[in-house]
């Protein structure tokens, strides 16, 4: 049934997470390498270039950092020998894409330092918008380099802070009023383990428990991963502090305006996981149910783009009654681009290969349906594919709207000049892309996914939470 063409979709065509964040701190002294290798495997989606984890033993000297770190996936980061050396009852691991920062060994996290009053492992997700003016008014103080990263930055004001202060819980407090951005970071001191969620919720943050050891993550799927119970999703703007003594919390006070990224439903998290109350299968789903209501064409079979457009292909087969069919086959086994140091080698080495099952498509008409169009050259590459296999009309959905604006917080959106419905009318873009009609999900629809949440839906709108 397979079709004889593989279509090779390039990855630099499709948005990405910056990174995922865990951490673990286990009282009882239990060594947990292992359990942040297995929560970093299930964040592997958020990030594939780079991957780490710090720990150090809360009974052991102050500042006994172990690290490791490289480029790659985590199962080519970490070996068995390399966990088993790592041995520590406390610790933060990291998968990274780079948004800002070039992929490279020494943008890789964590983040570990020692300064005056003892040392640190910082691990972060997002963006901050004044890190520029941050960096400088440390550069001055002969801190920070001018290529300091944004979590460099970030590492280097909570030092900074701490040794004025009496807590490292107080140094986050005080350095997280300083900054803006959407960021989600988690701190393992030497006796201590440290999250923080920006004030917005942009980021997501969780927190869950296994026996007597609490875990923060990027998202519930990592807690899962581990046998972990859900606890709660950490508030936007709230520092959460785990010692022996248990979990206390403090709030960073603002406008109370919140703004989580609406791209966590679309597209970045993990199908199975539970972002502020909302599953994101559900939400997906829904935004699949919204686009048949909106802008149903009769086609003979509904097919979604592995992975991304399979669960809105189901929700708008469901609410259609167009019969729901695999179209393609995913091949697992996946090129990546952390190993090349530019943008050009990486975009060309990066290949998601699909081929068509021509004998379900040969003489069918298809609603096809996918979760967003940025540059377009990989839709209209997978419609030449169909139609090559024999496809009659294929009429494109995409379960967001149009991309139109970059995004500031640690989403992969790139310049307006980039994206394609920026520069082109959505006529002009299916003409571009060879599909028989285009239609996109609306920003009304936002509701039907996830309900009265409020959104950073900047992208789309040009309506930005925090400005610079």
């Amino acid at each position: 049934m397979q079709g004889e063409k593989v279509l090779e979709l390039s990855e630099w065509d499709k948005l990405h997470e910056e990174c995922g964040v865990f951490g673990i701190y286990a009282p009882e002294g239990r060594k947990v390498a292992k359990d942040i290798y297995y929560g970093l495997t299930a964040l592997q989606h958020r990030g594939q270039e780079a991957a780490g984890i710090s720990v150090t033993d809360t009974s052991g000297p102050m500042g006994n950092i172990s690290t490791k770190k490289g480029m790659g996936l985590v199962s080519e980061v970490f070996s068995r020998n390399d966990i088993e050396k790592l041995s520590g009852n406390i610790g933060v691991g990291h998968v990274r894409y780079s948004t800002t920062g070039g992929s490279t060994i020494e943008n890789a996290q964590p983040i570990a330092m020692n300064y005056v009053k003892g040392s640190l492992a910082l691990v972060h997700n997002g963006n901050l918008i004044n890190s520029k003016e941050i960096k400088e008014e440390q550069m001055y103080r002969g801190q920070a380099h001018y290529t300091s990263s944004d979590s460099e930055v970030l590492a280097y004001e909570i030092i900074s802070e701490r040794v004025r202060t009496s807590s490292v819980e107080e140094a986050v407090f005080n350095a997280a009023k300083k900054i803006k951005g959407g960021y989600a970071v988690i701190i393992m001191s030497p006796r201590k383990l440290v999250g923080i969620r920006d004030p917005k919720g942009l980021k997501p943050l969780c927190l869950g428990k296994r026996g007597e050891s609490y875990v923060l993550a990027s998202e519930s799927a990592a807690l899962t991963s581990i046998n972990a119970e859900f606890l709660r999703d950490i508030e936007p703007g709230e520092i959460i502090s785990i010692t022996k003594n248990g979990v206390y919390s403090k709030h960073i006070e603002d406008d109370g305006k919140r703004a989580h990224c609406i791209f966590e439903y679309i597209y970045f998290a993990r199908t199975d996981s539970r972002i502020d109350g909302i599953s994101v299968y559900e939400a997906r789903f829904n935004a699949g149910r919204a686009l048949a209501k909106s802008g149903f064409v009769p086609t003979d079979i509904v097919a979604g783009v592995p992975d991304s457009g399979l669960i809105a292909a189901q929700g708008y087969a469901f609410e259609s009654g167009i019969p729901f069919a695999l179209a393609f086959h995913k091949n697992g086994y996946i090129g990546r681009s952390f190993i090349k140091p530019t943008d050009e080698e990486r975009n060309a080495a990066v290949h998601m290969k699909l081929s068509v099952l021509k004998d379900v498509v040969r003489g069918k008409s298809i609603t096809l349906i996918d979760d967003s169009i940025v540059r377009g050259n990989t839709m209209r590459q997978i419609i030449e594919l169909l139609k090559a296999a024999g496809a009659g009309k294929v009429h494109v959905r995409i379960s967001s709207p149009p991309f139109l604006y970059p995004c500031y917080y640690g989403t992969d959106v790139p310049s307006a000049g980039e994206l394609i419905a920026s520069r082109h009318s959505r006529e002009d873009i299916k003409e571009r892309i060879n599909a028989d009609s285009l239609e996109y999900l609306r920003i009304e629809d936002f509701k039907e996914m996830v309900g009265d949440l409020p959104l950073c839906k900047a992208c789309f709108d040009n309506d930005y939470p925090i400005r610079r």
